[in-house]
């Protein structure tokens, strides 16, 4: 634990004296359709994230282009308030 404060390590590092457990083994059969299975759900995330990212995009050309709108108003109706005097 060199190197690392309390505040990185987790509760069964600072606690646990035992070592860790040698991790179970899979056959190859599950590990490869996890693996298949995990890239299939990974590939729909990225589809939707770029979607998502698309959608936001274009949102913020829409708040951008309606603020420009909203302030070339105020400009117009306070020229002619001010033309008024």
């Amino acid at each position: 634990m060199e190197g690392r404060d309390s505040y990185s390590t987790s509760w069964a590092d600072q606690w646990d004296n035992n070592p860790d457990p040698a991790p179970a083994e899979n056959d190859k059969k599950k590990s490869t359709a996890s693996s298949i299975t995990t890239a299939k759900y990974k590939e729909k995330m990225g589809e939707g994230l770029v979607k998502t990212k698309t959608a936001a995009s274009d949102g913020v050309k829409k708040v951008k282009e309606g603020t420009s709108v909203g302030i070339q108003w105020i400009k117009e109706k306070y020229q002619k308030t001010t033309g008024k005097n």
